[in-house]
């Protein structure tokens, strides 16, 4: 009987918020359902491609229901900027959500904290500490050592014969590996069980530990659901993140028994036990493992994901694929590895990762923005508590934006260099809610694709191109099929590679 009340109380309140929004000027959007809204229309594709034809249909601006939520989906440049420079504060907040609040210890993670103090205070830790030019340049070690941990490992392995490799393991540990000795000096696999099948357990352990594979359900839309069969999934929710804690805890608690490394070296964790002396109050220890959490969840998956994407487009355009390899050669030579420092002497490189970002974005959907009050993009009425989602994917492809959208162009990069790419563009978001850790991702991902160019001659495993199939993922576009690859040690650089 109470759940029967509840469902009518549910049915009368989305009844009433149409009436009020009736006679307003709302975007476009399809035929809904009672109750459900425009569920029934996005339950059968990746989400990105769902709203990809919705927009085709209703244009750049869409609106959506999607049980008591309003959902606002924008895909052009001039609707991408509208909402991030005129209306940039009123959606700069997230939409509450039941992982949220279980999963990032009610929600002060840095990317999803509500905007106000909080979040400016973490905002200045991330860029400061972490992101900040300085910081990138004393990290450099660590991505370089990790990248020539790597290639010798491959070498090993490779030397004698032609070898078929697991590049999604091979990215996911190298890229696991530097964000574990940046937040705590140690890598989470070491280089002696790094080929092995215990080095795939061992990764696998990490990410069990620390990874949480919600970020939104049905019942941040449907809240009845939690009492009506959906129970379950926050208890779930409640026992990971309590296992993910204790995890998280005893990372910091090695770091306390630890001496501290010079200043040069210091890990984050260790630089943020730092701070806390002078601010205990707001570097706590949840604050600080939400740090942590940052750097992990929002560092390693994105970043191992576009270096897959990257050599999988390499391996279908062979053409492109050596005039990488040539500008490499040209700049940095044989003599000697690829070093940090020469990541900007190498443009073209820099074309095929922004055209990698073009074509398969990270995240094809930015994270969810919330409106704080009423507001108008392109014309329309926007109500306040509608959640943003900007399809990026959509945009990467449009041909109103881009030609030839769908083809491999590194070159179109190189057309557009030093003028203003406006709002087309934007692999890491946009306004004060974008992504701080860009930069380090970027360079993390060209010195290892620029690595492995340098060390390795690279081949499909057989005459058929590249499956380049995407996943069903949210915020993560994944390939469906993990990326194969077979390389051979490029001579010139055999007797480097033999002496890591």
């Amino acid at each position: 009987m109470g759940n029967l009340f509840l469902a009518l109380l549910f049915s009368i309140i989305f009844i009433v918020k149409i009436l009020n929004h009736r006679n307003k000027n709302l975007p476009p959007s399809p035929f809904s359902l009672p109750i459900i809204g425009h569920l029934h229309l996005l339950n059968k594709q990746p989400l990105h491609q769902a709203l990809h034809t919705l927009s085709s249909q209703y244009g750049p601006i869409l609106s959506l229901k999607l049980g008591f939520r309003s959902m606002l989906v924008v895909s052009s440049p001039s609707a991408v900027e509208e909402c991030f420079i005129k209306n940039d504060i009123t959606f700069a907040n997230r939409p509450r959500t039941m992982a949220g609040q279980h999963l990032t210890y009610n929600s002060t993670v840095p990317v999803w904290a509500p905007c106000g103090h909080l979040w400016r205070n973490l905002r200045r830790v991330a860029t400061i500490e972490i992101f900040s030019h300085i910081s990138l340049q004393k990290s450099s070690i660590i991505r370089e050592e990790e990248v020539y941990y790597l290639l010798r490992q491959m070498f090993r392995v490779s030397n004698i014969e032609p070898q078929k490799v697991d590049f999604k393991y091979l990215s996911t540990l190298l890229v696991s590996n530097i964000m574990m000795r940046m937040v705590a000096g140690k890598p989470c696999v070491g280089e002696e069980f790094a080929c092995m099948d215990v080095g795939k357990q061992l990764l696998k352990e990490f990410k069990d530990s620390y990874f949480a594979s919600s970020t939104v359900n049905i019942c941040d839309f449907f809240p009845i659901l939690k009492w009506v069969g959906y129970k379950g999934l926050e208890k779930n929710m409640i026992r990971m993140q309590k296992m993910r804690d204790g995890a998280l805890g005893r990372l910091m608690e090695e770091m306390k028994q630890k001496k501290p490394h010079v200043e040069k070296k210091r890990t984050l964790i260790e630089t943020l036990f730092s701070l806390r002396e002078s601010e205990p109050e707001f570097y706590s220890d949840n604050v600080i493992k939400s740090i942590i959490l940052m750097m992990f969840i929002g560092g390693t998956d994105t970043t191992a994901t576009t270096l897959e994407w990257a050599m999988s487009l390499l391996l279908n355009h062979p053409e492109i694929l050596k005039k990488v390899k040539a500008e490499i050669d040209s700049q940095v030579g044989h003599g000697r590895l690829i070093n940090d420092l020469d990541i900007a002497k190498l443009p073209y490189l820099r074309c095929v990762l922004n055209e990698t970002l073009r074509l398969y974005p990270t995240s094809p959907l930015l994270l969810p923005h919330f409106s704080s009050t009423d507001c108008t993009v392109g014309g329309y009425h926007i109500p306040q508590g509608t959640i943003l989602l900007v399809n990026v994917f959509f945009m990467n492809r449009d041909p109103k934006v881009w030609k030839e959208p769908t083809m491999f162009k590194p070159e179109r990069f190189e057309v557009i260099k030093g003028e203003k790419e406006g709002f087309k563009f934007i692999p890491f978001g946009i306004g004060r809610r974008a992504c701080p850790g860009g930069g380090l991702a970027l360079r993390v991902i060209s010195l290892a694709l620029g690595a492995l160019i340098q060390c390795f001659d690279w081949e499909r495993v057989g005459k058929e191109m590249v499956d380049m199939t995407t996943g069903s993922g949210l915020f993560l576009m994944s390939k469906t099929k993990p990326l194969e690859a077979v390389c051979t040690p490029c001579p010139s650089m055999a007797n480097i590679l033999s002496q890591l």
